[in-house]
């Protein structure tokens, strides 16, 4: 038998009365499904708040509440000018913090503006003498408020009716937030002046410089239903972009400029060619235009079958086609020798070895993409259940990179772990097996080479030096992070969804004009030359060239104990800070 339902006073408020309700819903052999579901619904905590601030927002209304005073904010900077002048105690001193912080100041001053009313844009009325000669039914009025940021679409002159129609419009920006204007809508008028005979450039100029109201006359091409499909894509931009560069672009102005590394949210794909994209961390709403990545590699491909195409291996310079289909906006305006950084211990080269025995070395690569355009990513959170990520140091000449990674597992061993190399040396007398290296026969070393289970290997003084993915994946099994440092060109194959690699390129501290004093306490040697800068300021240039789009970290190296402890504070933020990975790595 069922249980009465509580009798509801007129006083009880909706978050309590939800919560007799969730109670009185038992299962039944019949419905229990049902139930089950609605009792899931109304117990969900955010439902409970939702409830709780309506009846807040209620309890006011009817209190009929009107404002102390419409100068929240003029008060607020009095007083914060009284405080400056004069001795300030405890208290003093946080309520001028909390008078001075951006948020507050603009709270009081959004306080002030609802207070006052003033925060509907006031429009005049529209024009009584419409244009006769077009339809009524044909034409739309748009009236728009504009400040100093542009409307956010692009025009252009239709070739074949000569009509002056609207080219893109540009996402975030004000034309697309009014939701009136449409691409392909014909501008006939703005502000009451015609502009059928105006070009582009000279009606963009007349957007640009108008404020507040600006009416325009236009001739619709869609219906109003119709309306662009949002979507959204990150990804990781694998090149520099300088619109002002690209004669290809619609619209140099409304063109969106980048670096290598910088995360690309796009918004449209609507245009296969151009694509609408947001900078992320950028406080502009408006999105700009960037060459989608099948255009990037088409002009690439085209490029280097012309003979001018410049590989990632050495500084490019943006080089970009010229097409005569224009837009106008109201906008305002590799090395050819081997560095090797990345060996273990004993093998690695002292700055006499370096000259005299070079180690021929080799790393285990997948092919290098043809091309470098965009990487698609996803903010990726290390769960406590998932092994930590791998973390990957590369450097070019001078950066020391094993001191710096020996000296941070030394501070925190239960932490961070290193992999074992192999070789094929002899195990000396104080040696243990699998702790400074994993000793192995020459024959099983080339058995392993043959396998491709070498991330990268090298050979010094007729001994052969390699490092593993078992080693690797021995450290990641006791969950600790894994520090490796290799040759760059073993990223190929650790960038891969099981390590989810996070590559620090470290990089000495070479100051300008090479001084000698500064550099020597830098690399603990007291003899480099001007020669010995020069190549490392060389080889730090190449490498950023020709790997930096892998790069998740720069660390410049100033001294030994303030980049460890840098170097430590990344590793901590690592764990537990999002991070943008490749979508493969999480999707596959």
């Amino acid at each position: 038998m069922r249980e009465a339902m509580p009798v509801l006073s007129a006083n009880t408020g909706l978050h309590e009365m939800l919560a007799l309700l969730t109670s009185q819903l038992h299962p039944d052999a019949n419905h229990k499904e049902d139930l089950v579901f609605l009792r899931e619904v109304f117990s969900e905590r955010s439902l409970s708040y939702l409830m709780r601030i309506h009846e807040r927002l209620r309890q006011y209304e009817h209190q009929s509440p009107t404002p102390v005073l419409h100068s929240a904010a003029c008060l607020a900077e009095d007083v914060a000018e009284e405080l400056q002048n004069g001795p300030l105690e405890g208290d003093e001193k946080e309520l001028l913090t909390l008078l001075t912080t951006p948020h507050v100041k603009a709270v009081l001053t959004v306080h002030d503006t609802v207070a006052q009313k003033n925060f509907d844009p006031v429009l005049p009325p529209l024009p009584e003498d419409l244009d006769d000669e077009l339809e009524e039914e044909s034409v739309k009025i748009v009236r728009l408020v504009k400040n100093k940021e542009p409307l956010g679409a692009t025009i252009r002159r239709d070739e074949v009716t000569g009509a002056v129609v609207v080219a893109r419009i540009m996402r975030g920006g004000a034309a697309d937030r009014s939701g009136l204007v449409h691409v392909g809508d014909e501008l006939r008028e703005v502000n009451g002046n015609l502009i059928i005979h105006k070009r582009p450039d000279e009606i963009s100029q007349i957007l640009s410089q108008s404020q507040g109201s600006i009416t325009l006359k236009i001739i619709p091409a869609i219906k109003e239903e119709d309306q662009f499909k949002e979507s959204t894509v990150y990804l990781r931009a694998l090149f520099d972009y300088t619109p002002f560069e690209d004669k290809a672009t619609p619209c140099q102005e409304a063109g969106l400029p980048f670096q290598k590394g910088d995360i690309l949210q796009v918004v449209s794909q609507d245009d296969c060619t151009w694509w609408q994209a947001k900078r992320i961390g950028d406080t502009n709403l408006r999105a700009g235009l960037i060459p989608s990545r099948q255009f990037q590699e088409r002009r690439l491909a085209h490029r280097m079958k012309m003979g001018t195409y410049q590989s990632p291996k050495s500084p490019r310079t943006p080089v970009y086609d010229q097409v005569c289909d224009k837009e106008d906006c109201d906008c305002e305006g590799s090395s050819s020798g081997q560095h090797i950084a990345g060996l273990r211990r004993s093998f690695r080269l002292s700055r006499k070895d370096r000259q005299s025995s070079p180690v021929e070395s080799h790393s285990v690569e997948s092919g290098e993409p043809e091309y470098l355009t965009y990487e698609e990513v996803t903010f990726y959170q290390q769960k406590p259940s998932e092994k930590p990520r791998l973390v990957v140091l590369i450097g070019c000449l001078g950066a020391r990179i094993n001191e710096l990674k020996q000296k941070v597992i030394a501070e925190n061993p239960h932490r961070y772990g290193v992999a074992v190399p192999h070789t094929t040396r002899p195990r000396k007398s104080h040696e243990k097996e699998g702790v400074e290296y994993h000793f192995i026969s020459k024959q099983a070393f080339d058995a392993d080479v043959q396998n491709n289970k070498f991330i990268e290997y090298g050979e010094y003084k007729d001994n052969q030096y390699g490092t593993s993915l078992e080693s690797i994946r021995s450290v990641l099994a006791k969950n600790k992070t894994c520090l490796v440092d290799v040759q760059p060109g073993a990223l190929k194959i650790l960038r891969t969804a099981e390590f989810k690699p996070y590559v620090i390129f470290v990089k000495p501290y070479l100051p300008e004009g090479h001084r000698h004093c500064s550099m020597a306490m830098s690399l603990g040697d007291g003899d480099i030359t001007d020669e010995d800068l020069a190549e490392m300021h060389h080889s730090a240039e190449q490498m950023e060239q020709q790997y930096g789009h892998l790069v998740d970290r720069v660390l410049v190296k100033e001294d030994s104990a303030s980049t460890s402890a840098e170097l430590s504070n990344i590793l901590e933020r690592l764990e537990r800070e999002p991070q943008w990975v490749p979508v493969s790595w999480v999707w596959p």
